[in-house]
């Protein structure tokens, strides 16, 4: 496994030409609606700053306060909720595009950063299980585990990461829009990269809403 940055990109989301031995299998972006809403929670912090207005409108007008002061009190938590929603919106925004997750049949690579960018380069042979978990609406997530030798580090890779899990950090496919898509490619290409190791079998499951999963076996 391999990390670094990247100055040239001679094919989009890689770092140089795919070897005549290698084959591209999948290559997605998270979604920009999907990411803001998972993972930079805008959505939540939408409703947090409109509960807080509702609130505060309950409170002034069993004061008595005057409508000046019941609108300008509004007007600054308003006001604080969209610069909230709008910095986070971009973020998500900004993460997206810049993103590319490229599936061979032998590595997964992950390019992304905003002000620095970086690639992650992911023998398919040191991966050890997947796991996806599916919204209502078809996106999801897959978090691999992995034989890591060397340590991840969670800030680096962040977003791409399963939530909260530092030690040892997980990398994650996040806000993929048709994650079936990318479950299934991944199943096919880690399942015959261990037949051809030799390794012990890896495993694919999902979790979550409308779960999706599928085990793989060396065979």
């Amino acid at each position: 496994m391999s990390v670094g940055e990247y100055e040239d990109e001679p094919i989009r989301g890689l770092p140089d030409y795919l070897p005549s031995d290698e084959t591209l299998v999948w290559q997605g972006e998270p979604d920009f609606k999907t990411m803001a809403r998972r993972v930079f929670h805008v959505r939540s912090v939408a409703i947090y700053f409109a509960v807080l207005i509702v609130v505060h409108l309950a409170v002034q007008a069993s004061g008595n306060a005057s409508l000046a002061e019941v609108i300008l009190g509004s007007a600054w938590m308003f006001g604080l909720g969209v610069l909230a929603v709008g910095i986070l919106s971009l973020l998500a925004f900004a993460y997206a595009r810049t993103t590319i997750y490229t599936l061979t049949d032998k590595r997964l690579v992950l390019r992304f950063g905003v002000a620095m960018p970086m690639m992650v380069n992911i023998p398919l042979s040191i991966v050890t299980a997947a796991n996806m978990r599916r919204y209502d609406d078809g996106s999801g997530d897959v978090v691999l585990s992995l034989q890591q030798k060397k340590r991840l580090s969670y800030m680096m890779l962040w977003p791409n990461v399963r939530g909260w899990r530092i030690n040892p950090t997980e990398p994650a496919l996040r806000s993929i829009a048709n994650v079936d898509v990318l479950a299934e490619s991944l199943a096919s290409v880690v399942s015959s990269a261990t037949s051809t190791d030799g390794q012990e079998s890896t495993t694919v499951s999902g979790h979550g809403q409308g779960n999706h999963g599928a085990a793989l076996g060396a065979s």
